[in-house]
């Protein structure tokens, strides 16, 4: 499903000293034995997740998108970006489905929580709030005002049956809230953190409430865990990649771009980011992962990549087939010039860009590339995609002997701000 290509690297990379200790952090991962062992409940979920409430989860989307007008999907972090980077993947970014997705909770911002909350304040909305502890600040006080305009709305009662809750199983702020006000639940395991989360309700719920198939997702998902449970770095694409970051990492780059030739991927993007980005950034180690969209950021960091410092390297998500294609017009006056590319698709054109591109970047910028060819982007895919990303970012991050699964230093930054805020024992 994706073909690494790494014939537009610079300098090659010699699997053959790496074959051991891949084989070696392979047999970690699988046995559980390494550093934050705890959460790799990802794992094997496409094989061991639980069928009830995955029937569950389709059984209450069709109830939202039968009776309500717009879904407010209220987390942060892993509990919004899968999700959000699904339905904008999948539905584009100006889907005429009948449910409107909006994303809340994921913000301080006072300008944009009021304009959300203004514009669905008419409109029939319901709420799906993620958290595991139900405490996380951002999301919590969106759930305040979100709880509140819809008890004004609906009534305590009627509220109830608007509320959707993804938490913890057995305990927390939220789960305790749920119980007694008799929420419809899903579990967010303990054994998987949220930037790992995009298979359980945490990412399913809201996408099927899209009227995505997340059966698709998840028998995509199902085969990128079948592939990639291969020992051997020769025949598993996802350590290959895993290992051309860490090999780049080595030759001194510090920033890796995440590159896109789509501006319905741009969540994509944003959940690749905090995924490497919070499993790899730790004890003075990792590659600054970072996005892009071309052709539209070659008109910004173009020149930057062709000509700047040569601290980064570029990971390319190639799509071969477009879901839809347009056709370019012929002009009478043809004052613009572009009667050349009349009859030709807007497909064609973005490929000839992206072949164009990286022929500049490769040999006149000297900028490393790596391509991961993909057919065509659709709900299997995406499963696929998803899970090729979090296991080779478990071996990225083995390779550079940090723990995949925690994240201590963001911790840091709340302790200052609630002691700014006066909360109590800061």
């Amino acid at each position: 499903m994706i073909k690494v290509n790494d014939k537009h690297l610079i300098k090659g990379v010699d699997y053959k000293k790496y074959e051991k200790t891949v084989k070696e952090i392979h047999e970690m991962i699988h046995e559980k034995s390494g550093p934050g062992n705890d959460f790799l409940g990802w794992l094997n979920y496409p094989t061991m997740y639980d069928r009830v409430e995955f029937e569950a989860i389709k059984k209450y989307a069709k109830y939202v998108r039968d009776n309500f007008e717009v879904l407010v999907v209220c987390g942060i972090g892993g509990s919004y970006l899968g999700a959000r980077a699904a339905i904008e993947a999948l539905r584009g970014l100006h889907s005429q489905d009948k449910l409107e997705i909006i994303f809340l909770g994921q913000t301080f911002s006072s300008d944009y929580t009021y304009e959300v909350l203004d514009y669905i304040k008419d409109k029939k909305f319901a709420v799906n709030v993620i958290s595991k502890s139900g405490t996380t600040t951002e999301t919590s006080i969106a759930f305040r005002l979100l709880r509140s305009l819809l008890e004004k709305k609906l009534g305590v009662e009627g509220a109830r049956k608007a509320i959707f809750a993804t938490t913890d199983k057995e305990r927390g702020a939220l789960k305790t809230l749920a119980t007694n006000e008799g929420y419809p639940t899903f579990v967010l395991p303990g054994d998987i953190g949220g930037r790992y989360s995009v298979f359980t309700a945490v990412g399913l719920f809201p996408i099927a409430c899209a009227g995505l198939n997340i059966d698709q997702l998840m028998l995509g998902a199902l085969q990128a865990q079948k592939d990639t449970a291969n020992p051997s770095l020769f025949d598993n694409e996802a350590y290959k990649y895993a290992v051309i970051r860490f090999d780049q990492k080595r030759q001194q780059k510090s920033v890796e771009l995440f590159v896109t030739y789509e501006p319905k991927l741009v969540q994509l993007g944003e959940w690749f980011k905090q995924l490497y980005g919070e499993s790899e950034g730790k004890d003075g180690k990792g590659l600054f992962p970072t996005s892009a969209t071309f052709s539209t950021d070659l008109h910004s960091l173009g020149q930057f990549i062709q000509d700047g410092s040569k601290c980064l390297f570029e990971t390319i998500v190639h799509f071969e087939k477009a879901n839809h294609d347009v056709e370019i017009p012929s002009d009478k006056l043809d004052l613009d010039g572009l009667n050349y590319l009349a009859g030709k698709n807007l497909n064609y054109v973005n490929e000839q860009a992206f072949k164009g591109t990286l022929e500049a970047h490769e040999k006149s910028g000297q900028v490393p590339n790596v391509v991961l060819e993909v057919e065509k982007l659709d709900e299997y895919t995406l499963g696929y995609m998803f899970y090729f990303f979090m296991k080779a970012c478990a071996m990225s991050a083995y390779l550079l002997k940090v723990n995949p699964f925690n994240q201590p230093g963001v911790e840091i930054y709340k302790k200052n701000m609630f002691h700014l805020l006066g909360k109590k024992g800061y």
